[in-house]
């Protein structure tokens, strides 16, 4: 069953055309991998769909129903939750009420927030660093909390954006059991990431973008045998440019 719908979607920023006719869909309960060279549009379409940037054109269907015109704040209350290629923790506030704020957001009692906010560090493996200085953390249990504050907005599809980013190997195989987990645990998700063998090892589907345009849709092994990717992107990484 589809969750997300995209359907031509397009994004202008004066003239240009960032984004141009992506039409897509993310079935319920699956991990979906975007990847593509710098500047393919990718953020720009994470950012259509949780209502960063309204579109210069196309539709996108949430569970359903049309939230082309939605505010964010709308998206995220009907389930569409994300995270962000550069991680920026609230400062002055420990690890556990940076994943309190977005709870607050719908839940009125203090005590309840905690509780929750407590359930998801356990779940993302930083209920020891509860009370800790996010600004003392490594970028590896920042990307985890970023995650973390992901998760308290309850989200049924999980936008990821490039939390791999900047990890080093071992950081990386630690990650992708979380997310792997998430997915177990109920939550759709939609991943950007530039590490490629793991971004095929977690994903059902990749979907990939070039100059603005979806190039190429399939399961990992369809893409990467595809010889309009190989050129617009594994190629490119594989020359070293």
């Amino acid at each position: 069953m589809s969750l997300l719908r995209v359907g031509d979607l397009g994004k202008d920023f004066g003239g240009l055309a960032a984004v141009s006719g992506v039409s897509f869909e993310i079935g319920q309960g699956e991990i979906l991998g975007l990847i593509g060279p710098n500047g393919a549009g990718k953020t720009t379409v994470f950012n259509l769909i949780s209502g960063l940037l309204p579109p210069t054109r196309g539709s996108v269907i949430f569970g359903g129903a049309d939230i082309t015109r939605l505010p964010t704040f709308r998206r995220s209350r009907l389930g569409i939750g994300r995270t962000f290629q550069i991680v920026r923790p609230f400062e002055g506030m420990t690890v556990l009420e940076n994943v309190m704020a977005p709870i607050l957001a719908r839940e009125r009692h203090p005590g309840v927030a905690r509780t929750e906010a407590l359930k998801v560090l356990e779940r993302v493996g930083l209920a020891d660093e509860a009370d800790a200085d996010p600004q003392s953390m490594t970028l590896a249990r920042r990307k985890r909390l970023e995650v973390a504050r992901a998760l308290a907005t309850r989200p049924r599809l999980l936008l990821l954006d490039e939390v791999l980013a900047g990890l080093n190997p071992v950081e990386v195989q630690d990650a992708l059991p979380l997310i792997r987990s998430i997915r177990e645990g109920g939550v759709t998700i939609f991943i950007i990431e530039h590490i490629m063998a793991a971004l095929m090892s977690l994903s059902d589907r990749v979907l990939v973008m070039d100059q603005g345009v979806l190039i190429a849709t399939g399961t990992p092994a369809e893409v990467t045998a595809n010889p309009r990717v190989l050129e617009a992107y594994l190629g490119e990484e594989a020359t070293g440019a």
